[in-house]
């Protein structure tokens, strides 16, 4: 009797010890194909290089599936709101898979970089900069602000 309890003893312990090393899956989601209807809508940056923005800092941007506009409420180069607008464009490349660029309206050029958007789930995406991969961005699903709109 005794060496069937040692033994039930061991085979619950590892039992145990098994279970312990699991990863729960359920927390896990699968990433969303990136598309101007799976990103549409608004976000807002979360961190920038790893870091989080300073404080009073924003970047809120709002994507427009219909006719591929942005409109970009920031105001991290200045201390008033800047809106910012746009069109942008996904493209898919067969090495880093889909990455997002855009142009700025009136003339202005287009963007300092092309980004490659991975980790796209219905509350967040990840930016990393296709010519530099230390420079990437966060961003999460966020209402924009209704006093920003109004400026």
């Amino acid at each position: 009797m005794k060496k069937f309890l040692k033994g039930a003893f061991l085979a619950l312990m590892a039992m145990v010890a098994m279970t312990s090393c699991v990863e729960d899956d359920s927390k896990w989601v699968a990433p969303l194909d990136v598309t101007p209807n799976n990103i549409a809508g608004s976000w807002r940056l979360d961190s920038w290089s790893g870091g989080e923005l300073a404080e009073g800092s924003f970047v809120y941007i709002d994507f427009v599936r219909a006719d591929r506009t942005y409109t970009l409420y920031q105001n991290i180069d200045s201390q008033q709101t800047r809106v910012i607008t746009g069109r942008y464009y996904i493209e898919n490349d067969a090495e880093c898979g889909a990455i997002i660029r855009g142009s700025y309206d009136y003339g202005n050029g287009d963007w300092a970089h092309r980004y490659i958007v991975t980790n796209l789930t219905e509350d967040s995406m990840m930016w990393t900069a296709k010519d530099n991969p230390e420079d990437v961005s966060i961003y999460i699903r966020a209402d924009i602000p209704a006093d920003l709109k109004e400026e």
